[in-house]
């Protein structure tokens, strides 16, 4: 896969991602930990139909002698998965994806930190711009409807983030140096954090107040927003970096804002507004100068 075309359907994956707080605010009566846990039972049950197509009745066979990375991975994906839609019902989706968006910056310094993996000037920059931007949104939404419990718990998001996409870059370097035939599977991690989510929220959610409405939106969510994007970043991560896919992650900042001020009257502030488009600027800026350098590299190579 190119590197252009890995970026393209990472704009995709934060673009399905961000359907998240629109829809969830189109709900009837489920609420708190009963909306995370439809939404991840059916992640689970799609994953597990895609992955026994995709790797055959060994997948089940190989879970249990799975290894530490697999887990830990899963577990990072568990505390995502619960704690950014128990986020959306405690707050608004602009202060959830606001809180979600020192990602980036927390990836890097992990990546630095367990990596070993410097960073270019001009990603430094970009999540510095970036950060400027989130900062400046985060003070504009504070000012009106934070709600501090609900941003608590939005906190996990990318800390566990920052630790999933840290441990997917480790198991993608080391399989290049690897025999396909021996490469660790890291798409079964996604289907054991669905699957953590949804038993940890069950006896929380139970009763059951969720009309058929309801289910069918939160199955949506676990198809589309969480099953398809989930199992493509899984694979992204081999041509990715972790700090790069975190800093094209922000875009679901601006999606999302977007979609629940259109699709759910959730309007945000000119400051949001400005916030945001700072962060797109950041992203764009860093592809075009990232795209520079490797045509001028390929240009190097081949006069030489």
């Amino acid at each position: 896969m190119s590197h252009r075309l890995a970026v393209a359907l990472m704009v995709l994956v934060t673009l399905l991602w961000s359907i998240a707080g629109v829809v969830a605010r189109h709900l009837d009566s489920a609420a708190g930990f009963e909306v995370t846990f439809w939404r991840s039972l059916f992640n689970g049950l799609a994953l597990g139909v895609a992955l026994s197509v995709m790797r055959g009745p060994e997948l089940w066979r190989s879970l249990s002698h799975a290894p530490w990375t697999v887990w830990l991975s899963g577990i990072c994906w568990s505390v995502m998965f619960t704690a950014f839609m128990l986020a959306i019902t405690l707050t608004s989706v602009a202060n959830v994806l606001v809180t979600m968006a020192i990602g980036p910056l927390i990836t890097a310094l992990f990546a630095r930190l367990f990596l070993q993996h410097r960073l270019p000037a001009r990603s430094w920059l970009a999540i510095a711009v970036g950060g400027l931007g989130i900062g400046w949104m985060f003070w504009q939404e504070a000012r009106s409807s934070l709600s501090f419990t609900g941003t608590v718990v939005a906190l996990a998001v990318p800390f566990a983030a920052a630790l999933n996409f840290t441990t997917l870059q480790h198991v993608g370097h080391t399989a290049s140096d690897t025999p396909a035939g021996t490469r660790q599977d890291m798409l079964p991690a996604v289907l054991i954090g669905a699957a953590l989510s949804s038993l940890f929220t069950l006896p929380m959610a139970y009763p059951f107040h969720a009309s058929a409405h309801d289910v069918g939106l939160l199955a949506l969510l676990g198809v589309v927003q969480l099953a398809i994007p989930c199992l493509l970043l899984v694979r992204l991560s081999r041509v990715l970096s972790a700090p790069e896919i975190a800093l094209l992650g922000l875009l679901e900042v601006v999606f999302g804002v977007t979609w629940a001020w259109l699709g759910a009257g959730e309007q945000p502030g000119t400051g949001t507004l400005a916030g945001g488009l700072l962060v797109l600027g950041a992203l764009v800026g860093n592809e075009a100068l990232a795209l520079r350098c490797r045509d001028k590299g390929a240009a190097r190579a081949g006069s030489s």
